[in-house]
């Protein structure tokens, strides 16, 4: 049984968040650093925006300004996301690309597997949906994007717990209009929480923990506890201006 790394969970700012992922993609692909598995939690709550994303399409920055949410961009594609700081936990799964399988759908496949494992861990009946969603009686619980970068994979997505919808929805940029009881309550029959599938409020560990046991289940692998070594924070630091830049963040 291969063995992998769990790193402990962390509570950052959006830029430094990123620079982690970054960082293990790095050092997996040099080979200075094994296939790793992390969770995190975001202080404040941010906008993650996908690679290849418009800003100024996408978030409305005055409200983010407003109410003191980050804005980041990530190195992997998808849209926007909302990542509530009390409502989501944050995975990543970072791997030699030769672990997963080379059909990018089938590998999300693999690697959702986890999540729908963790959630039946929790209670709830969940199951992938492609491309990288994960559906619990029909609705996203999970989304994930990923990126392959020199003979690696980063693979890192929501784990959505209680988020806070009304903010999701000021934040993003939809019409005014579309803000409204009626609108929010259409959107939040297309998306479902760990909150209202189990009918209470789960503890952070307890979620992560189950979802650690989802991962090693169905990647066949042993995860091992270890902690951010001091290459992995230096080349973090490193990477962390870089995503905490407007240069960065405005690109398209």
């Amino acid at each position: 049984m291969a063995k992998w790394q769990i790193l402990p969970l962390r509570v950052d700012d959006a830029p430094t968040s990123m620079a982690i992922d970054e960082a293990l993609l790095t050092l997996n692909s040099e080979g200075k650093l094994s296939n790793t598995i992390r969770f995190w939690r975001w202080l404040p709550s941010a906008v993650s925006l996908g690679c290849f994303q418009s800003l100024e399409r996408e978030v409305d920055l005055e409200v983010a300004r407003r109410r003191g949410v980050d804005v980041v961009r990530r190195i992997t594609g998808g849209g926007a996301v909302f990542h509530d700081h009390d409502g989501e936990l944050t995975y990543s799964v970072v791997c030699n690309q030769r672990d997963v399988p080379n059909d990018i759908v089938e590998s999300y496949k693999l690697i959702c597997g986890g999540l729908v494992e963790g959630f039946g861990q929790l209670g709830i009946m969940a199951e992938f949906k492609p491309v990288n969603d994960v559906q619990a009686n029909g609705r996203k619980i999970s989304g994930s994007a990923q990126t392959r970068r020199w003979g690696s994979v980063l693979q890192h997505g929501t784990i959505l717990i209680s988020p806070d919808v009304r903010l999701m929805f000021e934040l993003l940029k939809v019409s005014p209009e579309k803000i409204s009881d009626k609108f929010i309550a259409s959107a939040f029959e297309r998306v479902t929480t760990l909150e209202r599938e189990l009918g209470q409020r789960t503890k952070i560990e307890e979620v992560r923990q189950a979802m650690a046991t989802g991962f090693e289940k169905v990647l066949k692998i042993e995860l091992l506890q270890e902690e951010l070594g001091e290459e992995l924070l230096a080349l973090s630091a490193k990477l962390r201006p870089k995503y905490a830049s407007n240069e960065w963040l405005r690109k398209r």
